[in-house]
């Protein structure tokens, strides 16, 4: 195996909960990716316009964001997590399973902001939890749980694809036009923000034809398995109430692991100490609180919010290439074909994909604050050319691939080294997760209205803007890695030296 023995020992022994954790995140992925290939015949089902189905984009990111913020009150206990992750997963089949029967566009505002929670949750815990086994391991972990989202987000639009109408899928006397022009709306959709599509005609009465109700079945029983999987964990724990048991600790299966392998010296007096300092991954309101500032330096608090800012940047960035790369696409001075322009999205979350797949490997060669180096300078060159070569499609679809590899593992990268800075006693997952989520919503706003103003040109400068904050807060996070203070216990903190650039 590519990996040492001690690694290969710790998965051996927490086998069960890593995939279980990986597999909630599956059901993650699966979720965040199918509203925007839906949306349309969604829109027909609840017989809305576009502007108002639109919002329901808003309500299941809002909801993500909120859930992110409040995961890590069932931290406490594994009790408590594992049936979080339960209810989370399990919510997501029975959203899947109810959304074919949400006729009106408020009550299905409501179950899609149900799943924002339900992903919230998932989002921080499942993050928290493998850090919490692995710890300075976590990062090729890291790597895989995000791996599965992007893998879950491949699959669902797939699933729907066959089922989406190609014509439109409300019976009117005006529904010629609008049906020549519906794939081109379709790729054009983002959250709550319908842009130039207000001039298309489409019909809000009439009879209602459309088949996507089985995809969402069809995603429901795909996703049954995830819970299935969460409640043999907690059997597999005695933590299911009939058994009466009380609840593990958060670290159980950590300090499971840490038998694995050869005790060092420094091992000896840090890992007792590491079993109580997990306290301090909380929600983030908890974290917030006077209680867990008190004796911390100024670098404690600079360190959680230059990482949060980068992550705010790279998946902000995500955000509005992915929602917007088609709308630039087909404008001038491109004008590439609809049907051409529409595989630019997916080649983009595909090589998110495949760079996830491909960093399992590399992040057990490299440190993650190389990794994350690279991937902020990476991001900023390939802006840079896309700007240069601003003309050439071919470029474009280049640029796409690139970006989406670059911006792949930052997120996983970005967590594991902040947590590795702050020796796993802040509140680093928590605050990034929330930092990622609250620009990934932001940042696709100010894009959207930017180029509605500017024009399409807007794109790519406001992407190279966003990839230049992302290097200087990088740089930020850097200087105050080196002023943070060492380990008590003798144990030197890892440190950015020049070898490592």
């Amino acid at each position: 195996m590519w990996w040492d023995e001690r690694v290969s020992a710790r998965f051996r022994r927490n086998l069960q909960p890593t995939l279980t954790y990986w597999s909630v995140f599956f059901s993650f992925g699966l979720c965040i990716a199918f509203l925007g290939p839906t949306l349309l015949d969604l829109r027909c089902q609840t017989q809305s316009s576009l502007s108002q189905i639109t919002w329901v984009f808003f309500s299941q990111q809002f909801c993500l964001l909120l859930g992110s913020c409040l995961g890590g009150v069932f931290k406490r206990t594994l009790a408590q997590s594992l049936f979080a992750l339960f209810a989370s997963s399990l919510a997501i089949s029975l959203v899947f399973a109810i959304i074919p029967l949400c006729h009106n566009v408020v009550v299905l505002a409501v179950v899609m902001a149900v799943a924002g929670l339900a992903m919230g949750c998932i989002d921080t815990i499942s993050n928290m939890q493998l850090v919490k086994i692995y710890q300075k391991d976590s990062a090729i972990f890291l790597q895989a749980l995000h791996f599965f989202v992007g893998f879950g987000a491949l699959l669902s639009p797939l699933i729907a694809d066959p089922f989406l109408s190609d014509t439109n899928c409300i019976l009117s006397n005006s529904t010629a036009n609008a049906s020549s022009n519906l794939p081109h709306i379709r790729k054009s959709l983002v959250p709550h923000h319908p842009g130039n599509l207000s001039h298309y005609d489409l019909p809000m009465k009439g009879m209602v034809v459309t088949r996507v109700s089985y995809a969402f079945w069809i995603m429901a029983l795909i996703n049954l398995p995830v819970p299935i999987a969460v409640f043999f964990l907690l059997y597999k724990e005695r933590m299911v109430p009939c058994f009466n048991s009380s609840s593990h600790p958060l670290l159980s299966a950590d300090e499971l692991a840490m038998e694995a392998r050869p005790v060092e010296k420094d091992d000896l007096s840090t890992s007792v100490h590491r079993a109580h300092a997990a306290g301090g991954h909380d929600d983030l309101f908890s974290c917030c609180q006077s209680k867990n500032f008190r004796g911390a330096s100024y670098t404690y608090f600079a360190v959680h919010i230059t990482g949060a800012l980068v992550l705010f940047m790279t998946d902000g960035i995500v955000g509005e290439y992915s929602g917007f790369i088609y709308s630039y696409a087909v404008e001038e001075p491109l004008s590439v074909v609809h049907k051409v322009a529409g595989y630019l999205p997916s080649l983009f979350w595909g090589f998110i994909t495949l760079g996830r797949l491909i960093s399992i490997p590399v992040s057990y060669r490299m440190k993650p604050a190389t990794m994350v180096f690279i991937n902020v300078v990476g991001v900023l060159i390939t802006f840079l050319l896309l700007l240069i070569f601003s003309s050439s499609v071919v470029f474009l679809f280049v640029g796409t691939a690139s970006l989406g590899l670059f911006l792949s593992s930052t997120f996983p990268s970005m967590l594991a080294y902040t947590e590795d800075i702050l020796q796993y006693k802040g509140c680093a997952t928590t605050v990034l997760v929330t930092g990622a989520g609250i620009g990934e919503m932001v940042l696709q706003l100010l894009v959207g209205s930017i180029i509605h103003d500017q024009g399409s040109y807007s794109f790519l400068v406001c992407g190279m803007i966003f990839g230049g904050l992302a290097f200087t807060f990088y740089a930020f996070l850097l200087f105050f890695h080196r002023m943070y203070p060492k380990p008590s216990s003798g144990k030197k903190a890892p440190a950015l030296t020049p070898a490592l650039l």
